[in-house]
């Protein structure tokens, strides 16, 4: 065994996280993953890190001028269903004053209404683009916004250290935001294509499947892409497109021009390979 992954293996057996590592080590956290993805943070180790995120976020709320008269209800421990949550308002939403959602499926629309009421009870401001066909749910609330914000950045720092579940819920959240399929038999086509201008966000990605034995590959500057009849039968059984998650077919450059939900068209790809 090599000094540096038995380095590695120890740090980790102290229960620390893959960022305590790397500043330990100095070396990427791909390389130290390799030798501690088998060995999992404590629960306890996890309790503190939800904790110290929830006391940063409710100190930055109580740092501004005014506190919402609408409280908020704050999580310490993670769940697969908070993970989703938390993906889509990163991928599809934002974070400022107010904690907003955009999407055209409004199956997502309802998700994510469904799953804020875990931390807020209140029901958001809607409005329909009629030009777009892209809904919008506002939840004006700075400390609301404040705590996911916290919480967004510690999902992406200890995702890749949570069970496959969650793992499976963000990435299920980032496919139904940023993905596409593209199915084009004429030109032999068949991929599963997600989008992100964060390159850290898009090797996380690729990171994350691979624990699931599906191969993706980076393309240009921000494109991950994963293809082949395998690996798309790997990611149709793992994580898929959700349930009412459509493609668009007003767009100019559109196929198909069908209402088709995402999850079909992958079915119809796999099913195209003949062997």
């Amino acid at each position: 065994m090599n000094a540096f992954k038995q380095q590695c293996i120890e740090l980790r057996k102290r229960d620390l996280t893959l960022n305590e590592i790397m500043q330990i080590t100095g070396r990427s956290k791909t390389s130290i993953y390799t030798h501690i993805r088998q060995i999992p943070l404590s629960s306890r180790k996890q309790k503190q890190i939800s904790e110290n995120s929830r006391q940063l976020a409710l100190r930055i709320a109580d740092s501004r001028r005014g506190k919402a008269l609408r409280p908020i209800k704050p999580f310490t421990e993670w769940t697969p269903e908070l993970v989703l949550l938390v993906g889509h308002l990163m991928f599809d939403g934002e974070f400022k004053k107010s904690c907003v959602y955009n999407n055209r499926s409004k199956a997502l629309i309802t998700r994510v209404e469904r799953l804020m009421k875990v931390v807020y009870k209140f029901a958001p401001h809607t409005h329909l683009n009629p030009k777009t066909g892209v809904h919008r749910i506002s939840y004006h609330n700075v400390e609301l916004s404040a705590f996911l914000k916290s919480r967004s950045l510690e999902l992406l720092t200890i995702i890749s250290d949570l069970p496959r579940s969650f793992q499976r819920e963000f990435l299920r959240a980032f496919f139904d935001d940023e993905g596409c399929m593209d199915f084009r038999i004429d030109r032999n086509l068949r991929r599963v294509r997600g989008y992100q201008n964060d390159r850290k966000i898009l090797v996380l990605i690729q990171r994350l499947l691979s624990h699931f034995g599906i191969r993706a590959i980076l393309q240009g500057k921000n494109e991950v892409v994963i293809s082949g009849k395998e690996n798309l039968k790997k990611f149709q059984k793992e994580i898929n497109f959700s349930k009412g998650v459509r493609i668009n077919p007003k767009r100019t450059n559109s196929i198909w021009k069908k209402n088709l939900e995402k999850r079909k068209l992958l079915d119809m790809a796999i099913t195209s390979f003949k062997h």
